[in-house]
């Protein structure tokens, strides 16, 4: 290797207030270091978030770390020397929240392309409707209207008069909108009811009383079917191992799979057994709520039998997920107050204000089931109602047996509160948290709720003030491409959210109260989430003993203008003493 050019942005700091090493064996002397990485800005993340010189590897393990003299002694006669000529070391960043199986294959079929207004809405529907034959489905996923230049959904009307000879349904997670064709196919009419005891319920006209379109958390009455292109087994791993390859390009060097089954199990073990597995994954096995307890036993059961759930640094399971309420993307999120009536999100009943899926009594069953097995449980949970609920549920559990150790998570935590965040400290309860989201649809959220409504809105500064640990993730659901993805999965881009917490389109800071230090927002995407996954004494920081996941980048991000920080470029990648990017 022939190092880096110097940089303004790479310069090391000029000098070390004190020289030491941490050190494995070959700093006593046994053997020699495969690499050594000198001349560097190491941030190592430790306890101390103090900054090294250089830093020894052998095999998959970091040996020594420390100034560039000291570990220079270290090298062998076969020690590969690198000089990063004052680049930054991190170490590998890692993604609380994503969904790789489903987005590595989304545009399988065709690309899909990005759609910034209900213009563009429509103007797919009419092209995927003109290449379709008449009675084919035309679906939009994850579309969200708080990203749209309008903010609303695209009308019946407006859908029919797309494609009015095609079913189409544009939906956003467990909400959609419907054009007339598709309602009929579904059977739902002004005299529809839903009779199959799961939540939901379908928005109607308080004048005519015919059906607007649109479906809260119900989309399963309508059974759609496509004639798409289904990838083959072999297709979704190899599309699967090239999404975890763009996941290295941003620095990413483990990831939480937020929705495992057994099937997508398989397949990391597939690549794995094939060594092109560039990502650890931790698996959060996913199960329905609405089954009977039983059955959720029953799925806890198989989850903690699997072979994975023995330690394996590369594919772990060892989570539970479940849905508890809706989204605040599509105005279903379950608040403690109620949403108000909205355009923007089609909201029509002054006192709606959400739907919360799982009863109390059986959410605390289904949460300590988990617990008592040894199983990490998570819910979806977006409204403070929500999180709230998840949080008495666990603090409930708690009165049984201690969960602290369990360290019992909340995923997404959007709208938070004072009672949820001190429940939350008080029992160890960790939280995946999305940048991003503040980022797309802060805006959005501003002009509906207001400022007041979103003061713990991704409280970050608070959380750490109370000693809640939290990690940062994408929710990654569609497409390849750094900024082209839903959701964007790019972590400098979270970092910069943090730091700014700019919505898009907007000048002003959401809460400015809430931004976090640099070194915060590196811990969010390093050791805190190897906290989250009960692995910070093997990953997330840069110290002897630890995995060898690190990166080398661009610039230095602790000293650079702070807007830099998006634009990020990762140069190396490293997992497990091995470089998968470039």
């Amino acid at each position: 290797m022939n190092g880096y050019r110097s940089s303004a942005a790479g310069t090391l700091i000029a000098s070390l207030s004190i020289a030491w090493v941490f050190a494995c064996p070959f700093a006593l002397g046994e053997g020699q270091p495969d690499w050594i990485f000198h001349n560097a800005k190491i941030v190592t993340v430790d306890e101390h978030f103090r900054i090294m010189e250089a830093m020894a590897v052998s095999g998959d393990r970091i040996v020594a770390v420390g100034p560039n003299e000291e570990i220079m002694k270290l090298a062998g006669p076969s020690t590969q020397v690198v000089d990063l000529q004052g680049r930054m070391v991190l170490p590998g960043l890692i993604d609380s929240h994503s969904h790789p199986p489903s987005a590595a294959v989304y545009e399988f079929d065709h690309e899909v392309p990005s759609m910034e207004s209900i213009a563009d809405v429509l103007a797919y529907i009419r092209a995927r409707a003109a290449v379709l034959p008449k009675g084919e489905w035309i679906v939009i996923q994850q579309v969200f209207v708080t990203r749209l230049k309008e903010r609303r959904f695209p009308t019946r009307k407006e859908l029919d008069e797309a494609a009015p000879e095609h079913p189409v349904m544009f939906r956003t997670g467990p909400d959609a909108a419907l054009n007339s064709l598709a309602l009929k196919l579904g059977g739902i009419d002004r005299n529809f009811q839903i009779t199959d005891g799961q939540p939901g319920f379908v928005e109607k006209d308080p004048v005519t009383g015919e059906p607007t379109g649109i479906l809260r958390s119900c989309t399963r009455l309508v059974k759609v079917t496509s004639s798409a292109k289904s990838p083959s087994e072999e297709e979704s791993r190899e599309a699967l191992r090239k999404l975890l390859r763009a996941y290295n390009e941003v620095g990413l060097t483990s990831i939480v799979d937020r929705s495992g089954n057994d099937r997508t199990i398989a397949r990391y073990k597939a690549l794995l057994d094939q060594k092109q597995l560039t990502c650890r994954i931790f698996i959060t096995y996913y199960v329905d709520a609405q089954a009977p307890i039983e059955k959720i036993e029953a799925a806890i059961d198989r989850a903690v039998a699997h072979p994975l759930h023995q330690y394996n640094p590369w594919i772990w399971v060892r989570g539970l997920k479940f849905f508890l309420d809706g989204g605040m993307l599509t105005g279903s999120a379950y608040m403690r107050e109620p949403w108000g009536v909205s355009q923007i999100y089609g909201i029509t009943d002054p006192d709606y204000r959400g739907v919360l899926f799982v009863e109390p009594e059986k959410l605390y069953q289904i949460v300590k089931l988990a617990l008592a097995k040894g199983l990490q449980p998570t819910a979806h949970a977006v409204g403070d109602g929500a999180v709230l609920a998840l949080a008495e549920a666990y603090a409930r559990v708690n009165r049984d047996f201690p969960v602290r150790e369990l360290r019992p998570c909340i995923s997404h935590a959007n709208f938070m509160s004072p009672e949820a965040i001190a429940l939350m400290a008080q029992c160890g309860i960790v939280a995946d948290l999305q940048p991003a989201w503040l980022y797309h649809d802060g805006a959005t959220l501003v002009a509906h709720f207001g400022l007041q409504r979103l003061r713990y809105f991704q409280p970050y500064r608070t959380l750490a003030q109370q000693g809640v640990i939290v990690g940062g993730g994408s929710d990654h659901m569609q497409k390849i491409g750094r900024r082209r993805s839903i959701n964007i999965y790019d972590p400098w881009l979270g970092m910069w959210t943090v730091l700014t917490r700019r919505p898009r389109g907007s000048d002003a800071p959401l809460h400015p109260e809430e931004i976090i230090t640099r070194e915060e927002a590196i811990k969010l995407y390093t050791i805190n989430n190897a906290y989250l996954t009960f692995e910070e004494k093997l990953k997330g920081s840069l110290e002897p003993g630890k995995y060898a996941d690190f990166i080398i980048i661009d610039r230095d991000i602790l000293t650079c203008p702070v807007d830099a920080i998006a634009d990020t470029e990762v140069l190396e990648t490293w997992v497990g003493g091995r470089k998968v990017f470039p």
